[in-house]
Protein backbone atom coordinates (compact mmCIF):
# COMPACT_ATOMS: atom_id res chain seq x y z
CA UNK A 1 0.00 0.00 0.00
CA UNK A 2 2.76 2.26 1.14
CA UNK A 3 4.61 1.59 -2.73
CA UNK A 4 1.44 2.15 -4.46
CA UNK A 5 1.02 5.70 -2.62
CA UNK A 6 4.47 6.81 -3.79
CA UNK A 7 4.38 4.92 -7.01
CA UNK A 8 1.76 7.23 -8.00
CA UNK A 9 3.55 10.15 -7.45
CA UNK A 10 7.01 9.78 -8.89
CA UNK A 11 7.94 8.64 -12.42
CA UNK A 12 10.19 5.18 -12.11
CA UNK A 13 13.10 4.92 -14.89
CA UNK A 14 15.06 1.61 -16.02
CA UNK A 15 18.17 2.49 -18.16
CA UNK A 16 19.23 0.07 -20.84
CA UNK A 17 22.62 -0.27 -22.36
CA UNK A 18 22.34 -2.00 -25.64
CA UNK A 19 25.71 -1.88 -26.15
CA UNK A 20 27.97 1.22 -27.93
CA UNK A 21 30.66 3.74 -26.00
CA UNK A 22 28.56 4.27 -22.85
CA UNK A 23 28.76 7.96 -23.60
CA UNK A 24 25.19 8.32 -23.07
CA UNK A 25 25.11 6.09 -19.65
CA UNK A 26 28.09 8.46 -18.66
CA UNK A 27 25.21 11.35 -18.72
CA UNK A 28 22.33 9.50 -17.34
CA UNK A 29 24.84 9.02 -14.48
CA UNK A 30 25.59 12.91 -14.31
CA UNK A 31 21.56 13.21 -13.97
CA UNK A 32 22.03 11.51 -10.72
CA UNK A 33 24.94 13.62 -9.18
CA UNK A 34 23.70 16.46 -7.48
CA UNK A 35 24.34 19.16 -9.96
CA UNK A 36 21.31 17.51 -12.04
CA UNK A 37 19.90 15.63 -9.31
CA UNK A 38 16.54 14.06 -11.04
CA UNK A 39 15.77 13.21 -7.52
CA UNK A 40 14.10 16.52 -6.88
CA UNK A 41 11.66 15.58 -9.51
CA UNK A 42 10.50 12.36 -8.34
CA UNK A 43 12.48 10.44 -10.79
CA UNK A 44 13.86 7.19 -9.75
CA UNK A 45 16.17 5.08 -11.61
CA UNK A 46 15.44 1.14 -11.36
CA UNK A 47 17.49 -1.82 -12.53
CA UNK A 48 14.04 -3.68 -12.90
CA UNK A 49 12.11 -3.36 -15.79
CA UNK A 50 8.60 -4.24 -14.19
CA UNK A 51 8.96 -1.17 -11.91
CA UNK A 52 9.54 1.09 -14.70
CA UNK A 53 7.57 4.06 -16.50
CA UNK A 54 10.16 4.89 -18.34
CA UNK A 55 11.99 3.39 -20.35
CA UNK A 56 16.07 5.18 -21.47
CA UNK A 57 17.31 3.24 -24.08
CA UNK A 58 21.29 3.91 -25.05
CA UNK A 59 23.34 2.81 -27.61
CA UNK A 60 22.71 0.86 -30.90
CA UNK A 61 20.56 -2.53 -30.54
CA UNK A 62 23.28 -5.20 -31.20
CA UNK A 63 21.68 -8.26 -33.15
CA UNK A 64 22.02 -9.97 -29.53
CA UNK A 65 20.08 -7.81 -27.83
CA UNK A 66 17.37 -7.38 -30.49
CA UNK A 67 15.31 -10.38 -28.93
CA UNK A 68 16.05 -9.68 -25.49
CA UNK A 69 14.80 -5.81 -25.45
CA UNK A 70 11.84 -7.09 -26.65
CA UNK A 71 10.99 -9.31 -24.06
CA UNK A 72 12.66 -6.50 -22.11
CA UNK A 73 9.66 -4.41 -23.20
CA UNK A 74 6.82 -7.02 -22.81
CA UNK A 75 7.84 -7.02 -19.37
CA UNK A 76 7.12 -3.51 -18.26
CA UNK A 77 4.08 -2.74 -17.43
CA UNK A 78 1.93 -0.32 -19.11
CA UNK A 79 1.96 2.61 -19.67
CA UNK A 80 5.49 1.19 -21.84
CA UNK A 81 7.47 4.83 -22.57
CA UNK A 82 10.27 4.62 -24.55
CA UNK A 83 12.96 7.20 -24.81
CA UNK A 84 16.20 6.48 -27.25
CA UNK A 85 19.02 8.07 -26.15
CA UNK A 86 21.68 9.75 -28.00
CA UNK A 87 22.75 9.51 -31.93
CA UNK A 88 23.01 5.36 -31.50
CA UNK A 89 19.70 4.71 -30.50
CA UNK A 90 18.41 7.23 -33.23
CA UNK A 91 20.07 5.44 -35.65
CA UNK A 92 22.78 3.31 -34.99
CA UNK A 93 25.47 5.93 -34.55
CA UNK A 94 29.04 5.33 -35.52
CA UNK A 95 28.38 1.56 -34.92
CA UNK A 96 25.38 1.32 -37.91
CA UNK A 97 27.96 -0.21 -40.67
CA UNK A 98 28.71 -2.84 -38.05
CA UNK A 99 26.87 -6.31 -36.24
CA UNK A 100 23.71 -3.71 -35.34
CA UNK A 101 20.07 -3.70 -36.10
CA UNK A 102 19.86 0.13 -35.84
CA UNK A 103 18.07 1.93 -33.88
CA UNK A 104 15.99 1.39 -31.35
CA UNK A 105 13.14 1.99 -33.21
CA UNK A 106 13.51 -1.26 -35.29
CA UNK A 107 13.13 -3.26 -32.59
CA UNK A 108 10.74 -1.35 -30.10
CA UNK A 109 7.90 1.70 -30.54
CA UNK A 110 9.76 4.62 -29.70
CA UNK A 111 8.07 7.58 -27.99
CA UNK A 112 10.90 10.30 -27.41
CA UNK A 113 13.84 10.53 -29.08
CA UNK A 114 17.05 12.44 -27.84
CA UNK A 115 19.65 13.33 -30.31
CA UNK A 116 23.35 14.33 -29.50
CA UNK A 117 26.57 12.50 -29.35
CA UNK A 118 25.88 11.87 -26.01
CA UNK A 119 22.95 14.40 -25.04
CA UNK A 120 23.40 16.69 -22.00
CA UNK A 121 21.74 16.13 -18.68
CA UNK A 122 19.37 18.55 -18.89
CA UNK A 123 17.98 17.15 -22.26
CA UNK A 124 17.56 13.73 -20.49
CA UNK A 125 15.61 15.50 -17.68
CA UNK A 126 13.65 17.94 -19.98
CA UNK A 127 12.69 14.85 -21.77
CA UNK A 128 11.63 12.34 -19.07
CA UNK A 129 9.32 15.77 -17.85
CA UNK A 130 7.70 15.74 -21.00
CA UNK A 131 6.75 12.41 -21.64
CA UNK A 132 6.66 10.88 -17.72
CA UNK A 133 3.00 13.03 -16.85
CA UNK A 134 0.83 11.54 -19.93
CA UNK A 135 2.11 8.16 -18.80
CA UNK A 136 1.36 8.86 -15.12
CA UNK A 137 -2.33 9.93 -16.13
CA UNK A 138 -2.15 7.06 -18.06
CA UNK A 139 -1.51 4.73 -15.38
CA UNK A 140 -4.17 6.43 -13.21
CA UNK A 141 -7.15 6.16 -15.07
CA UNK A 142 -6.06 1.95 -15.82
CA UNK A 143 -6.08 1.66 -12.34
CA UNK A 144 -9.30 3.54 -11.66
CA UNK A 145 -10.95 1.09 -14.41
CA UNK A 146 -9.14 -1.63 -12.97
CA UNK A 147 -10.96 -0.56 -9.53
CA UNK A 148 -14.04 -0.32 -10.79
CA UNK A 149 -14.60 -3.43 -13.47
CA UNK A 150 -13.95 -1.78 -16.85
CA UNK A 151 -11.48 -3.86 -18.39
CA UNK A 152 -11.97 -2.37 -21.68
CA UNK A 153 -9.21 0.35 -21.55
CA UNK A 154 -6.12 -1.24 -23.69
CA UNK A 155 -3.60 1.18 -24.30
CA UNK A 156 -0.50 0.66 -27.25
CA UNK A 157 1.98 2.74 -28.76
CA UNK A 158 -0.34 4.84 -30.76
CA UNK A 159 -2.65 6.06 -27.80
CA UNK A 160 0.61 7.11 -25.59
CA UNK A 161 1.71 8.94 -28.62
CA UNK A 162 -1.68 10.83 -28.84
CA UNK A 163 -1.22 11.42 -25.46
CA UNK A 164 2.43 13.26 -25.50
CA UNK A 165 0.79 15.43 -28.14
CA UNK A 166 -1.80 17.16 -26.55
Amino acid sequence: MVKEFFRKRSIHVCVINTGGCNGCDIEIVACLAPRYDIEQYGIYVHNNPREADVLLVTGPVTLQWAERLKEIYEKTPEPKIVVAVGACALSGGIFKEGHVVGGVDKVIPVDAKIPGCPPRPSEIIETILKVAPKAIAMREKRLKERKYGNNSYRTNSSSIERAIEN
